[in-house]
């Protein structure tokens, strides 16, 4: 068991339930069929919380703050994808009719693919872990079982997050006009944008400019 599991879950909520690409994702492919249709890109997701603190426990973490190269070219590589997502989304064809649903939904293996790149590719997911979990695992103590009992809490919550995030724009697309999809698909491309920016200005540990 690792110290504090309540404060711990509490952090780990905070951070997921902050809107963010992987949030964003699931509401965007819950509004195109779903809580069911999300799921693949919702595992995707959750397989990124576990490769990420196997990598921070394995020491990546460490090295994307002490190495300015890996930490750049992390860093640029999440960007673009970021971008390209959102100049997806911008460019999507505008559905002219006046059904309930908006367009149809991307292929399951898309779904997981994005939610797992976008991700893997962001720098800030690598050293969240490399700040969190130290506090909160006893090095004193078998690190296994407390390494085991962290990606517990944190997967867990992150599952509820996300579904609850797909859900809703499920219940969105039952309840919006094509035309107000339509808008929705062009501010999420721009979001994406925006946290492609936000992600650019961020600055490795001890170096100058803002985290």
């Amino acid at each position: 068991m690792i110290d504090h599991p309540v404060l711990f879950a509490s952090l780990a909520l905070a951070a997921i339930a902050t809107p963010g690409p992987t949030t964003l994702l699931a509401l965007q492919n819950g509004s195109q069929g779903g809580v069911r249709v999300a799921l693949p890109g919702i595992a995707g997701a959750l397989l990124s919380d576990l490769l990420l603190i196997a990598a921070v426990a394995a020491g990546i973490g460490g090295l994307l703050a002490a190495s300015a190269l890996a930490f750049e070219g992390l860093k640029w590589l999440g960007v673009a994808y970021l971008c390209w997502l959102g100049w997806r989304l911008l460019r999507k064809t505008p559905n002219p009719g006046h059904a309930q649903t908006p367009t149809p939904p991307q292929p399951p293996s898309r779904m997981f693919r994005q939610c797992l790149l976008v991700a893997l590719t962001n720098p800030k997911g690598y050293l969240f872990f490399s700040a969190l979990l130290p506090s909160f695992i006893a090095p004193a103590k078998a690190l296994l079982p407390q390494y085991l009992t962290a990606t517990a809490v944190f997967v867990g919550i992150d599952a509820l997050v996300m579904l609850a995030y797909a859900a809703l724009g499920s219940a969105g697309a039952r309840w919006a006009g094509a035309h107000t999809w339509n808008r929705v698909n062009r501010a999420s491309g721009a979001l994406m944008l925006a946290l492609a920016a936000s992600l650019s200005l961020l600055r490795r540990p001890g170096s100058p400019g803002p985290l």
